[in-house]
């Protein structure tokens, strides 16, 4: 059965993976993007698509959509810190007058884009979605904010939704993958590194409790991250709201990220040990059991290699001409 579908930020890079997962089931798509960090080519072929912002989404939204799948946030941790007013405005505004749209226009399904930055530093790992919620940054704090308006709006109006609670998204799907400018996520960095668009890659402490030394993080693909989307969409009841981690519940080091992607790419990953960075945990593993239990949800491209090759593929399209 073919519904239709909001995306907002779908120009984005998590965005544009599930907007293509969603054209590919055969379902109608329209994608609202400002295009501030999103990209046009992002878009997929067979959806529409509507440049404007999360805010604007009133002029858009009418009974004829089924649902909507809401990405349109700012999400630079640092940039954060030092431009907060910027999130307020963008992440929590926005999603307000989102909120607001949708119950004028009768649309009564929400999965939205959450982070595991509302958990801040966890007390243990891996982290269940009962851990406290202590985020350490602007960014983190209003995803968190938007969740506790999004539980109110269930209880108060009848909202189906699912908050999905991201670890550390990688990799690409075909044509669509990670654009970020600044870039601040470890395996696009390294691989620029691999590409010689940077000389070497900063490994932020060697010291931790861990294996190796260095960090731990939970890696996702976002191919499977966009599965869990489409489960999503029919996961929780009119005033429910379901709050899922999605991870895969295994933990890379920093050093077997470099390592990998010496593997993959065949080049030399020169890399420079600097100082811990505040508020770096050691460990940030998730579980995955709600996510499993209530989705119907099961990772398959849990692989690092693989997520790298992904991605070295789609960060060689500018390099080849092919996707």
């Amino acid at each position: 059965m073919s519904d239709k579908y909001l995306v907002t930020g779908g120009a984005g890079y998590v965005g544009s993976v599930v907007a293509a997962h969603l054209v590919e089931a055969g379902h109608t798509v329209t994608v609202l993007d400002d295009l501030s960090t999103g990209h046009r080519e992002g878009v997929p072929a067979g959806a529409d698509f509507i440049e404007g912002r999360v805010q604007d989404a009133a002029r858009h939204l009418d009974a004829s959509y089924d649902a909507v799948l809401h990405f349109a946030a700012f999400s630079q941790v640092g940039e954060s810190v030092t431009d907060p007013e910027k999130y307020w405005r963008n992440n929590v505004g926005g999603t307000m007058d989102l909120l607001a749209a949708m119950r004028a226009a009768g649309v009564r399904t929400l999965v939205f884009s959450s982070t595991a930055a509302t958990y801040g530093e966890p007390e243990s790992t891996p982290i269940t979605e009962s851990a406290p919620t202590a985020p350490t940054s602007p960014y983190g704090a209003s995803k968190l904010a938007v969740d506790h308006m999004i539980a109110g709006e269930c209880a108060a109006h009848g909202l189906a939704a699912v908050s999905l609670r991201y670890f550390n998204v990688a990799g690409a799907y075909g044509a669509y993958g990670e654009r970020h400018d600044p870039e601040s996520h470890l395996i696009p960095l390294v691989l620029q590194v691999a590409q010689g668009k940077r000389a070497a890659v900063s490994v932020y402490g060697d010291d931790y409790p861990t294996p190796d030394g260095t960090c731990v993080r939970d890696y996702i693909h976002v191919a499977d991250l966009a599965e869990a989307h489409l489960l999503a969409l029919t996961a929780a009841a009119p005033g429910e709201h379901l709050i899922c981690n999605l991870g895969n519940g295994n933990g890379f080091s920093v050093r077997e990220v470099v390592e990998t992607v010496r593997k993959v790419t065949g080049h030399p990953v020169p890399e420079i040990t600097a100082d811990r960075r505040g508020g770096d945990p050691a460990v940030l593993v998730a579980s995955a059991r709600t996510a499993i239990d209530r989705l119907g949800w099961r990772p398959s491209r849990t692989d690092l290699a693989g997520i790298v090759a992904d991605a070295w593929r789609f960060a060689r399209q500018g390099e080849t001409g092919t996707p």
